[in-house]
């Protein structure tokens, strides 16, 4: 008997009654063992994400393989063009939906998350065995590269100014507001512009995946007519837990962006180091920044910026300015700062031409006094 899968997410009921499935192929996603390591579902091969199905000479973890890697590794699985594949991990869900994903993008859908993984088997009380050191004949799998599944960094630009486009991501409440170090050392901390939060971890009951109802209730809150959906983390295993969720919500038109904040919070910090901006742009920047403190760039503020600097100067760094977050963006005054040597004398006069730039409206209001004693603060 070969079976069809019309779900993206099977029980471990449903497993265990059709594990004699003539097509069926189980997938270990397990990252932290290596294969041939601990206890499986019976029959499961070892899918290693780490070793076997990302590009270990890229410069950032678990990145995208090319076409013709994964398709020879997952021919070295014995996977074929029939094949139905049910993937889990030992956490429950947590590195089983990136294995699925990438399926997908190779444009292979008879594939399914085990809901629970490992542990629901065990709770359910279905055995397990020990590996053993296995060697498959050589599948017939084909793959074919859906490019609009998966995004990069610089892809990733047209989503962020895209107001039909809305990038979620599954990172900790404590990490996305920057409260708490990243884990990767050396990786600053910080946010994708115009980003959402949606913890992977609210949308799991246990080891298993929520209701399509909560589900549905938890994006309800986020989605508000954006007709894509673009899913970050840390490094592009946990994103794939956010598409999984969308999908059993019926969202259509869901990316993954495969770098993740270890990429961008790398590359946008290289961005930051390797800018060196002229007097009058550092000025502009400041500037632009200061108006934005009540949210409304109104057109006496552009004038008086305009007034210091020239028009082209003022375009080219309001597109920047309009790119970058908040972190970036202080981030970057500071380094001006400390570059252009300012003098206290200076840090004066620029203090003055904030004041000028607040009062040019004629409405002093209190987000404005509150931004002139936050630069008091930053720049003395």
């Amino acid at each position: 008997m070969s079976i069809t899968l019309n779900t993206s997410i099977v029980s471990v009921e449903w497993l265990h009654q059709h594990l004699d499935a003539s097509n069926l192929v189980v997938l270990d996603a397990t990252i932290s063992k290596k294969s041939g390591d601990g206890i499986r579902i019976p029959k499961a091969r070892f899918f290693s994400i780490k070793q076997k199905f990302s590009d270990v000479s890229a410069q950032f973890p678990n990145t995208f393989p090319n076409k013709e890697q994964f398709q020879d590794e997952a021919r070295k699985l014995r996977i074929n063009k029939d094949s139905a594949i049910i993937v889990y991990d030992d956490k429950g869900i947590y590195s089983s939906p990136r294995a699925w994903w990438l399926f997908k993008c190779f444009g292979f859908e008879n594939v399914a998350v085990l809901d629970g993984g490992l542990p629901q088997w065990q709770l359910k009380g279905f055995n397990t065995t020990s590996y053993t050191v296995e060697v498959y004949d050589y599948g017939n799998f084909d793959a074919e590269l859906n490019p609009s599944l998966i995004t990069d960094f610089e892809g990733l630009q047209s989503f962020i100014e895209s107001p039909n486009s809305l990038i979620l991501d599954a990172r900790s409440k404590a990490r996305f507001n920057c409260e708490v170090p990243e884990p990767r050392e050396g990786l600053r901390s910080g946010t994708i512009t115009n980003s959402k939060n949606l913890p992977y971890t609210e949308l799991l009951d246990g080891y298993c995946l929520k209701s399509t109802k909560e589900l549905s209730e938890i994006f309800s809150k986020l989605v508000t007519g954006e007709s894509t959906l673009v899913f970050s983390c840390g490094s592009g295993i946990t994103a794939c837990i956010l598409a999984l969720a969308a999908t059993e919500c019926n969202f259509e038109s869901l990316t993954v962006y495969d770098g993740s904040w270890t990429e961008y919070g790398t590359l946008t910090d290289k961005q930051m180091n390797d800018n060196h901006w002229t007097r009058d742009e550092l000025i502009a920047y400041i500037l632009l920044y200061a108006s934005h403190s009540d949210l409304i760039e109104d057109n006496h503020e552009r004038n008086v910026i305009i007034s210091k600097v020239d028009m082209q100067t003022f375009q080219k760094i309001h597109d920047e300015f309009d790119n970058d977050n908040d972190y970036q963006s202080i981030q970057k005054i500071l380094k001006g700062i400390e570059e252009h040597n300012y003098s206290k004398e200076d840090i004066s006069l620029l203090l003055a031409d904030i004041k000028v730039l607040f009062f040019s409206d004629g409405d002093y209001d209190v987000m404005e006094r509150y931004m002139l004693n936050t630069f008091k603060k930053l720049l003395n």
